[in-house]
C-alpha cells in the first residue's frame, strides 16, 4: 500500500508546486513508483510536468464529480516510474458542486483508495487555499508536507493551516500526520534567510526537515520547459536539494537501508 502525502500551504509563492513535482520526480528517479495528483485548478503541476491543461480531456475533476475511474485518467510522464493524475480549470467548479453531496470531504479519499496499491508514493499538489478540495486532499492523505519560504512573513498563516490540520485529524482523518516543514527559497547570501531558518527551527524543532531547498535559477526555469528539475538539469543545486530531500523522506519512513552518512549528495556546482 502506497503512502499518500499532501503538499500544502495556503500562502502562495512558497514553492508548493515545485516541491510536489520535484519530490515526485526524485522518488521516481530513485525507482519508487510514484503518482503525482494535481489538485489545484491552476493545473501548474500538470503543465510543469509536460502536459498542456487545455488538451486534457479527463482529469481529477471527472474522478471526483463523475466517478470516472482514475486508472483511465492517469497519464504516463517522460520520467520512468512517474505518473500524473492531471487537473483542468474545471476543478474550480468542483467545490461548488461538492457542497451538497454526502461525505463531501471524503471524495478524494475514494479516488485515492482505488489506486493506492498501485504506487509506492502518491503526492498531492494542493491549491493555495484551505477550501474543500484541500480538505479532501488532507482527508485522503497519510501525511502532509508544508513548504515554508525563507523570506519575510514566512510564518504568516502557518497557524491557521496547522489549526485546519488539527480539525481534519479530529473529525475526518485521525491518521493524518505532519510529515514535516520544508524550508524553501533559501538564499545563502541573505542574513534574512538564515534568520528565518533559525526562527522556524526554534518554533517547530523536530518537525523541520534537515534538507533546505536553495533558491536556484534552474529550479525556477524548469516548469517553462515542462520538465521537473531532475529531467531539466540533474546536476543543478535544485535537483541535488530535492534528491536529498527524497532520500531524507525515505530515511524518515524507514524505506531505505542507507546509512545517515550516505543520505545526502554533495553539491559540486555553484549555479544560482
Amino acid at each position: 500500500m502506497g503512502k499518500t502525502i499532501a503538499i500544502t500551504n495556503q500562502k502562495g509563492g512558497v514553492g508548493k508546486t515545485t516541491t510536489a513535482i520535484s519530490l515526485a520526480a526524485s522518488l521516481a528517479v530513485l525507482e519508487y513508483k510514484t503518482l503525482l495528483i494535481d489538485a489545484d485548478p491552476q493545473a501548474n503541476a500538470t503543465s510543469g510536468i509536460g502536459f498542456d491543461p487545455k488538451n486534457i480531456q479527463t482529469s481529477i475533476y471527472e474522478c471526483l464529480i463523475d466517478d470516472a475511474k482514475p486508472r483511465n485518467v492517469i497519464l504516463q510522464t517522460t520520467t520512468p516510474h512517474l505518473d500524473l493524475l492531471p487537473a483542468h480549470i474545471d476543478l474550480v467548479g468542483a467545490e461548488i458542486e461538492m457542497i451538497n453531496l454526502p461525505n463531501r470531504e471524503k471524495m478524494m479519499r475514494r479516488v485515492v483508495d482505488k489506486i493506492r496499491d498501485d504506487y509506492d508514493f502518491i503526492i498531492i499538489d494542493c491549491s493555495p487555499s484551505l477550501g474543500l478540495i484541500t480538505i479532501n486532499a488532507l482527508t485522503a492523505s497519510d501525511s502532509v508536507i508544508i513548504p515554508v519560504q525563507c523570506e519575510y512573513f514566512a510564518l504568516e498563516g502557518l497557524g491557521k493551516l496547522l489549526n485546519t490540520i488539527k480539525i481534519v485529524q479530529s473529525n475526518l482523518n485521525p491518521n493524518l500526520d505532519i510529515e514535516g516543514i520544508l524550508l524553501t527559497m533559501f538564499d545563502i547570501r541573505l542574513r534574512l534567510s538564515k534568520q528565518v531558518v533559525e526562527e522556524v527551527k526554534t518554533h517547530f524543532q523536530q518537525l523541520v526537515f534537515d534538507t533546505i531547498i536553495n533558491r536556484n535559477t534552474r529550479l525556477s526555469e524548469a516548469p517553462s520547459f515542462g520538465k521537473s528539475i531532475i529531467m531539466h538539469d540533474a546536476s543543478s543545486t535544485g535537483a541535488v536539494n530535492y534528491l536529498n530531500f527524497a532520500r531524507e523522506l525515505l530515511q524518515k519512513n524507514d524505506m531505505t537501508g542507507m546509512k545517515n552518512a550516505d543520505k545526502k549528495i554533495s553539491i559540486s556546482d555553484n549555479d544560482e
